[in-house]
């Protein structure tokens, strides 16, 4: 059996509150979804990262989405 799919999408906004590893978004229709992931030592790193100390981790600020 042969199944023919049209599809139209129009976003006019599309806002992701969290991103993780292994997030998943899908816009449309898809056969199968798969899992995949990629670590990568780019900076050629030995050893593990040193423990934060008690200054708070300071975020940018982002503009509130319209």
């Amino acid at each position: 059996m042969n199944l023919t799919v049209h599809q139209s999408i129009t976003i006019h906004q599309l806002r992701v509150d969290s991103v993780a590893n292994s997030s998943v978004l899908q816009v449309g229709t898809a056969g199968s979804i798969a899992s995949n992931a990629q670590m990568y030592n780019t900076g050629g790193f030995t050893e593990p990262a040193p423990q934060l100390g008690e200054n708070p981790v300071n975020f940018v600020p982002l503009p509130n989405p319209h």
